[in-house]
């Protein structure tokens, strides 16, 4: 099921753009992957991993992450199992966040079950009796949702490794029956990265036999033409389990197992959990119509999703159950290249493959193979251009981020007891800002720097005492910047009326190469402002000011009220006019004024 509450889509859109990739992928054919003896399980023990880190529970400080956002982070996802705004998000979650190979943070929040039905007509639910009721735990199993289709991505990946599948190979050549309703020409690229003209999903549930569900996806006509449009789909993937089954003889649910969970060691994860299982397992929700197709009642150990169970629970868009532990686990396999401990699934450049984005004609909507990419509307401020993550419906996802090494999983029953309960993505949100904040971000010169904050619907400013301008004042400092593109930005501006009116300053930034002289090639910013991503560096900027006797100039950051970054950082100012020094950060005489956060120190 797509994620979304009540019929209607979540997703923000935020745009940017890269260069177009085309043409053919073509890999040298790679053995199926093998367990190794060392593979690191479930307890946290660490291995070699070949020289890549493995996972082991840890401090902040060891991950090289401040203690305080992590806290904070904890904090604020507990805020949501009260009233947000007006019913608990959760009913409980368990988040884990780490760096490298270090988990700084799993915790349980909150009850896995809490709930043994659902009031349609008070809008409340039905707890069980506080004896009945059972808490999270650091190993609570979860109805992954639309995560799963991660693992029928990677699985499709490991296929074009070994050659038995083309990337640009049109899905009808693998599946026949598949090529009629004017979608003889979608390729597996374009399942894989939503861009095939499925419409978001149809009812399977409501078909008799698994021969009519199959009749419903081959007579099933693409919305628009293939290619053309980004459209999320479950049908997508669906149909690429169908492809994957077709050419290796084998049912999704053993591929899982065998090209995945059992050489990472991921002992609890799975399709169709036994009944073992349930006590440790998440509830999810009262199902019954009309909020659900299927009349179920409370879903607790068996896939939520009314398609995925239709088919038995094994489905390429969902059915997985899965544990925090475990998703990191794979998560830190992906930041590894492909692989953990004695086990590699993958090679790097499949894995850069799917922190690529292939979806460049649709700005917004960023997606390499399976993976969603620059998504602030989950991913928060996390995101970058490299970020790459998925949720699932019933409240669950992960997040990575290359760039700065780390990674976070939240896992919740946000559908228990209902569906109706939970909208939007805060609290996905809310863990992303703060494990982004924890990663620190240390001054370019000294030990502090101008921080504007990380606030949405607010604006931070810095500004320099007015100064003797002539006609060859140039300003220089260290900038560093993470935004939400177009949406949040900075301006350098001045002012020769005291502050009555203000005119943008161009610029230009080129990359700070630290001892070494700076590196690539100057940008120039002919509106004086900047928006999106520096890259998690600092750049150098320089500009020419204007020609005033009391020239005012500032720095003025501006959010709004959705979703920000990682925000901007200003440092090592310098003004000289000609040969003259007219401002100087380091000297005591000199000053700027700030409005908002401030100056950040070192180990901020």
């Amino acid at each position: 099921m797509a994620d979304r509450a009540g019929g209607g889509p979540t997703r923000r859109q935020v745009g940017r753009g890269m260069a177009a990739l085309g043409g053919a992928l073509i890999l040298a054919p790679l053995p199926a992957a093998s367990a190794a003896p060392g593979t690191a399980g479930s307890d946290g023990s660490e291995g070699t991993g070949h020289g890549r880190p493995t996972l082991r529970h840890g401090s902040a400080e060891r991950a090289g992450l401040l203690p305080a956002p992590l806290r904070q982070l904890v904090t604020d996802a507990e805020a949501f199992l009260g009233p947000s705004p007006r019913h608990p998000w959760y009913a409980g979650a368990v988040l884990l966040a780490g760096r490298g190979g270090t988990v700084a943070l799993h915790q349980p929040i909150g009850q896995a079950v809490r709930y043994a039905a659902y009031d349609e007509k008070t809008d409340t639910a039905v707890e069980f009796p506080a004896e009945q009721q059972i808490a999270m735990a650091k190993d609570t199993v979860f109805d992954l949702a639309s995560v799963s289709k991660l693992f029928t991505s990677i699985l499709a990946v490991q296929q074009i490794e070994r050659g038995t599948l083309e990337l640009e190979g049109k899905v009808a050549s693998y599946l026949p029956d598949f090529g009629g309703a004017g979608k003889q020409d979608i390729t597996i690229r374009q399942l894989l990265t939503h861009t095939s003209g499925f419409r978001a999903w149809i009812p399977l549930y409501t078909a008799p036999t698994y021969e009519e569900k199959l009749r419903r996806v081959w007579n099933e006509a693409p919305l628009n033409p293939p290619g053309t449009t980004y459209l999320y789909s479950d049908l997508n993937l669906i149909s690429l389990q169908l492809v994957l089954e077709k050419i290796t003889g084998r049912p999704l649910d053993t591929l899982l197992r065998t090209e995945i969970t059992a050489p990472l060691g991921m002992r609890r994860t799975r399709f169709n959990p036994p009944a073992s299982w349930k006590p440790g397992i998440a509830a999810t929700e009262d199902a019954r119509q009309p909020w659900s197709g299927l009349d179920r009642g409370l879903v607790w150990g068996e896939v939520h999703d009314e398609n995925a169970y239709s088919l038995g629970g094994v489905a390429g868009h969902a059915g997985v159950f899965s544990t925090a532990w475990d998703l990191a686990v794979l998560g830190r396999t992906l930041l590894n290249g492909g692989v953990y401990g004695g086990a590699r699934i993958l090679r790097p450049e499949s894995v850069d493959l799917m922190f690529t984005d292939f979806n460049t004609a649709f700005p917004g909507d960023e997606h390499g193979l399976g993976f969603e990419l620059y998504q602030h509307w989950y991913m928060g401020a996390m995101a970058t251009e490299r970020t790459a993550g998925h949720t699932g419906f019933t409240g669950t996802s992960l997040v990575l981020d290359p760039t700065t090494d780390s990674f976070l999983v939240l896992l919740g029953n946000s559908v228990h007891p209902v569906r109706t309960w939970r909208s939007g993505s805060a609290p996905r949100v809310a863990a992303a800002d703060n494990l982004a904040r924890a990663v620190a971000v240390r001054p370019a010169r000294g030990r502090t720097a101008w921080f504007s904050g990380m606030a949405t619907a607010t604006s931070a400013t810095l500004t320099l005492p007015a100064l003797d301008v002539g006609t060859g004042g140039r300003l220089r400092c260290a900038l560093w910047w993470d935004t939400e593109p177009r949406a949040d930005a900075l301006f350098l501006e001045s002012s020769a009326d005291g502050g009555t009116t203000w005119q943008p300053v161009p610029f230009t930034t080129v990359r700070d190469g630290g001892a070494a002289p700076p590196g690539g090639t100057p940008e120039e910013h002919p509106d004086g402002s900047v928006t999106g991503w520096s890259g998690r560096v600092w750049h150098l900027l320089g500009a020419d000011l204007p020609v005033a006797a009391r020239l005012v100039v500032r720095w003025r950051y501006t959010t709004d009220r959705l979703y920000v970054g990682r925000g901007v950082y200003v440092d090592a100012l310098r003004v000289r006019d000609d040969d003259r020094v007219v401002f100087d950060e380091a000297r005591p005489a000199d000053s700027a004024r700030v409005e908002g956060v401030g100056w950040a120190a070192s180990s901020d």
